[in-house]
């Protein structure tokens, strides 16, 4: 008879079967009371599946923050007793998403050394469940990028809810001793500084070591539970992780996406979204149609305004016109346009399709201005009195007039009738930083070349109203055959170059070029230098030198403003006569022209007595004007006041912008600070490969003659009106603080469809101001598909980085005073 494996023929019991389950028994109980204690005493979060799957990410992140906090408390013991105060105040904001910790003492929950390496196997297991939620539920949410990037995703949309970690709060007792020291941020409206030099270093040590641990999962912590962060950032960018950032203390975001969508994935995306109504967010955008195009500027192409003018033999066509109700509609881009092509590249050659004019190359081809080679447009020499080359000319005039310097005593200039501004374009090679203007005439183009080769330039012109600059300002003016009528009105416009003109500083003229046998090229020629010189007698300009270049075949005059007022008073007649003491010298914003003179200050204290330090040195140094009895801006004595908000955005612009939003700044080469102060963000910038156009508001303190004096350039403006600038002119924008004080007094989508206009796409804007005006913003630039690349509140201050697109409205709005 078969028998079962474990029975006895008697049918009793094995003694042997009995322990055995006597044993498994007592193992299950024990199992059942390790678990029991083992679940108990973790500090890990229980897993709600009916908190959202953002909050996944809490368990996630809760082994790196121990870590990192832990070793901030072992080299800084301020930075933990402040953390102990900002962990009881956030209690409230933890109990949402974490579980209560009950009765457990606080140790259990502060997340020391050896609590992160017993619980750390336990979190790393949590931690990848909360991952496969997370990709589970992805699909549930409309804007969700593809799964290599969910990580990224996943806690920038969280930042709202994450409660406040304990390494936070004292770097927000750092917070308050900052802003007793520097307090600067009631005008700029930034955010202090929140670390401590160590507490940077020990921050960055731990947050690398973090991130090797957990194979890049650099989730990171929320300063102030406010943050909210989207972004579609490319692959190459990358973002500090977590406790080390300066971002945090200067309204930046502490988080990044390592963005790695297939170009599918991205036009699929952008499918989705042309798809979408253009005002589900509330905004509707047209493309303008007006006779100017592609090359639209408002406040020049106002053809109605420009009918009405009674005249126009001052050239008051050329001048600025603009409408009363500016458009908020979208510039259209030129067919087949590209990505610019990078410096110092650009300078010899530029897409023809991004500026697709040829008139000026039939015109001045011969000239070597510019010309056009396949899909390119290149400039072989650059202008009439260079056609071999800028480098020599500009070498022959130090030649001619050592004292020069370029690039030393001489650092800032203004080009007169610029052309193709190669003259400034090649002086950046001798450390001169030169302003180029010309008017939007028939020239075709000239200022959108040389903005789109990378060098600075506006559309102006001289003609009944002031240049907006303040007086005294620029090291050496220049005029390569400009053919300016100087002479004619009592001599207006030369006047006017001698009120921009520095006491000490250079007026450099290029005459006709002497290869021309032309009749008219003579008599022009030589009534020019009669007219010149008959005119710098009487203004006391002093004639240095009259040289021939025979490389390019052009003669060469250079005069030199006086320093005192001593040749003023001794001239036989008061022709041209001296303004009066009431005449402003640095009102320049639609200020009409007067045939007078500016008496040349001679007072120890007074602005234009002295010449500046030489460059660099006077890019950090405070004038010697600017005196402690005077109050800066932001209301410390004035030195003090210009050194303190160098210094912030030194750290601005090295911790956050260069670092932190994930900029390829070898793409950035115009750029603009649209309300600048003491120069600080371009003072910041100065090592890098690019410039920065100065803005300072019309109705701001008048700032702009200190931005000349320590070495750098900018301009007046009135942000009610367009720029004088044309479209896709500049790579990155800065607005700090601009945008709520505009909404304050003028159309505010009109300054939106401004930057637009004048930002090139794959440009980048970065906006410092209130949270209610950054979440605005980041509604308007989603609703003209731009890509947010990052938004971030702290303390009711916030801070938003852009980028435009090449996306442009199907619909279009005629602009009826643009219509020829």
């Amino acid at each position: 008879m078969a028998l079962g494996k474990y029975s006895r023929v008697d049918g009793r019991k094995s003694s042997s079967g009995y322990c055995s389950t006597v044993t498994i028994i007592v193992f299950v109980a024990l199992c059942l009371v390790g678990v029991w204690m083992m679940t108990s005493s973790s500090v890990v979060p229980v897993q709600n599946t009916d908190v959202s799957k953002e909050s996944n990410f809490e368990v996630k992140t809760n082994d790196i923050e121990s870590n990192i906090e832990s070793n901030i408390d072992t080299s800084n013991e301020s930075s933990n007793s402040s953390g102990d105060d900002s962990g009881t105040t956030d209690a409230g904001k933890s109990k949402q998403f974490e579980d209560n910790p009950g009765d457990l003492p606080e140790d259990a929950t502060k997340g020391d050394t050896s609590g992160s390496s017993n619980n750390e196997e336990t979190n790393n297991n949590q931690s990848k469940d909360s991952e496969k939620v997370f990709e589970e539920k992805k699909e549930d949410k409309p804007e969700e990028k593809p799964a290599e990037e969910t990580k990224e995703d996943g806690r920038e949309d969280n930042k709202d809810d994450e409660p406040n970690k304990v390494s936070d709060s004292g770097e927000d007792n750092q917070e308050s001793k900052e802003s007793q020291t520097e307090n600067i941020d009631s005008e700029a409206g930034e955010t202090n500084e929140s670390n401590s030099d160590d507490n940077e270093k020990n921050s960055e040590e731990n947050s690398s070591e973090n991130n090797d641990k957990e194979n890049g999962d650099d989730q990171k912590k929320d300063e102030s539970g406010q943050t909210s962060i989207e972004k579609k950032d490319k692959p190459s960018e990358v973002f500090p992780s977590g406790a080390q950032s300066e971002l945090l203390s200067e309204s930046a975001t502490q988080n990044g996406s390592f963005s790695t969508q297939s170009t599918e994935s991205r036009n699929e995306k952008e499918a989705q979204n042309s798809s979408q109504p253009e005002n589900q967010n509330g905004y509707s955008w047209k493309v303008c149609n007006t006779t100017a195009g592609t090359d639209y500027i408002p406040c020049l192409d106002n053809l109605v305004a420009i009918r009405k003018l009674p005249s126009t033999k001052h050239y008051e066509h050329r001048e600025r016109h603009c409408p009363e109700n500016p458009p908020t509609c979208l510039v259209p881009l030129p067919e087949g346009y590209q990505r610019p092509i990078e410096w110092p590249t650009s300078r010899e050659r530029i897409w023809y399709h991004n500026v697709p004019h040829t008139k000026l190359a039939e015109i001045k081809g011969h000239q070597n201005w510019v010309k056009v080679s396949g899909e390119y447009l290149t400039f072989p020499g650059g202008g009439t009195q260079f056609k071999h080359g800028a480098l020599h000319y500009i070498d022959f005039i130090q030649q001619s007039v050592p004292d020069i310097a370029w690039g030393n005593r001489s650092r800032v200039i203004l080009d007169v009738g610029c052309g193709v501004a190669s003259f400034g374009g090649f002086l950046f090679d001798r450390g001169a930083l030169t302003m180029s203007l010309a008017p939007k005439d028939e020239h075709e183009a000239q200022v959108q070349f040389a903005l789109e080769r990378g060098i600075p330039a506006i559309s102006a012109v001289m003609g009944t109203k002031r240049l907006p600059y303040p007086g005294r300002v620029f090291d050496i003016v220049h005029c390569a055959r400009c053919r300016v009528p100087w002479h004619i009105e009592g001599g207006k416009l030369l006047l006017e170059l001698n009120r921009l003109l520095r006491p000490g500083g250079y007026f450099v003229w290029s005459a006709t070029p002497i290869y021309q046998k032309l009749p008219e090229d003579i008599v022009h020629f030589h009534g020019d230098i009669d007219s010149h010189e008959e005119a710098d007698k009487a203004m006391c300009w002093e004639e240095v030198s009259i040289t021939k270049d025979t490389v390019n075949g052009v003669g060469v005059a250079v005069y030199r403003k006086p320093i005192s007022n001593e040749c003023y008073e001794q001239r036989p007649s008061n022709d041209p006569p001296l303004c009066k003491d009431s005449d402003d010298a640095n009102a320049a914003w639609n200020v009409p022209l007067q045939a007078c003179m500016h008496k040349v200050p001679v007072g120890s204290s007074e602005r234009g007595s002295q010449w500046p330090e030489q460059w660099p040195a006077r890019v950090e140094k405070p004038p010697y004007w600017l005196l402690s009895s005077q109050v800066g801006v932001y209301g410390k004595p004035a030195p003090e006041d210009f050194a303190a908000d160098f210094e912030h955005w030194k750290r601005v612009v090295s911790k956050s912008y260069q670092s932190g939003l994930g900029i390829n700044w070898s793409t950035v080469r115009n750029a603009m600070d649209m309300r600048s102060v003491y120069g600080g963000f371009a003072a910041a910038m100065r090592e890098m490969n690019l410039w920065v156009m100065n803005v300072v508001s019309v109705d701001a303190p008048d700032t702009l003659p200190v931005i000349y004096e320590r070495g750098l350039f900018g301009i007046y403006h009135n942000w009610c009106e367009s720029f004088s600038t044309y479209p896709r002119s500049y790579d990155l924008l800065h607005a700090d603080h601009l945008f709520s004080k505009i909404k304050a007094r003028c159309n505010f989508m009109a300054l939106v469809a401004e930057v637009d206009r004048i930002l090139r796409p794959e440009g980048k804007i970065i906006v410092r101001d209130t949270v209610e005006i950054i979440s605005e913003l980041e509604n308007i630039f989603k609703s003209m598909k731009w890509n947010i690349r990052m938004t971030y509140s702290k303390d009711k201050e916030g801070l938003l980085c852009a980028e435009k697109t090449t996306w442009r409205p199907k619909e279009s709005e005629t602009v009826q005073y643009a219509i020829a």
